[in-house]
């Protein structure tokens, strides 16, 4: 708005009658601030209109994720094909947005690029990425789309293998993607004495794991069932990390700090976990990482 428009408001709004005809005068709902406030549900149903989102291309919904897109969050590293939990959940929101699939168009986006500072190409980005207070300086989140677990992956044959315990696994050494939550409950939780071992990619990860140059490597607990059932299977999940009641981790989509599709996505997201849809696609893409001994 102008200054000189502004200005003539001011002044109408300050005469009492003028200012009761005046919808914009009138005080705000209390709900109505705290919905504004927390970004979250404050969107009016025209601006969640479906198919009609003020999008990064108009009529299409521009989906970002890391390549190689790995299972079995993704299938065949081919993330447009539906297949994997989060190609699965994120067909799943655009049909809640109003998106078909062949309105959906997929973008290559470093894992670390999703949430860095900056204006994003994406409107959203599914990549396993958790949802922090630190991560939000630079990015808006989505309601979470998976509570998450993070795990320890050993070679059967290596000294982290027998561990039961966080203490276990500090004389060992450990390693794991850069940027990710995963190195955080390294040097946060386990505190090693040996300097971790950090990677650009999981995939890097995966090799110095089976050429025995780390002890251990710590994943999500999906992906680390994965690594050991399909891709190094002399190895094994050793144990899962305590999650906080009150704090669990999840993963969330993630958006542009000032994306005005935020409200939107949550809601779209809360209504795919509210009618079972989240669940349904957990028990199919995920049903065979449930179950490890917590590291206590």
């Amino acid at each position: 708005m102008h200054l000189a428009n502004r200005s003539l408001v001011t002044a109408v709004c300050s005469a009492t009658v003028l200012c009761a005809a005046l919808a914009g005068c009138a005080p705000q709902p209390e709900e109505k601030r705290k919905d504004e406030a927390s970004g979250r549900s404050g969107a009016s149903a025209g601006a969640c209109a479906p198919g009609g989102l003020a999008t990064q291309v108009p009529g299409k919904l521009t989906v970002g994720t890391d390549k190689p897109a790995y299972a079995p969050w993704f299938s065949d590293d081919e993330p447009s094909n539906g297949k994997g939990f989060e190609s699965a959940v994120a067909y799943a929101v655009a049909k809640q947005l109003g998106y078909g699939r062949d309105a959906v168009v997929w973008q290559h986006v470093p894992f670390n690029s999703a949430f860095a500072p900056g204006a994003k190409k994406f409107d959203f980005d599914i990549n396993q990425v958790s949802i922090s207070e630190s991560r939000r300086k630079a990015v808006a989140f989505s309601s979470g789309y998976y509570d998450v677990r993070q795990a320890v992956v050993a070679l059967k044959s290596s000294k982290a293998a027998g561990a039961k315990s966080v203490a276990d696994l500090r004389k060992v050494r450990l390693g794991a993607q850069v940027g990710t939550t995963s190195l955080e409950f390294i040097n946060d939780l386990v505190k090693p004495e040996t300097e971790p071992a950090v990677y650009q990619r999981n995939d890097f990860a995966k090799s110095t794991l089976k050429n025995g140059q780390v002890d251990a490597i710590v994943v999500d607990l999906p992906t680390a069932f994965y690594i050991t059932g399909a891709e190094v299977p002399e190895a094994k999940v050793v144990g899962q990390f305590p999650d906080s009641p009150d704090n669990p981790e999840q993963f969330g989509l993630v958006l542009d700090k000032e994306s005005t599709l935020t409200p939107c996505v949550s809601g779209a997201v809360d209504a795919l976990r509210k009618d079972g849809t989240l669940a349904a696609l957990e028990k199919e893409w995920l049903s065979d990482a449930v179950d490890a001994p917590v590291l206590k």
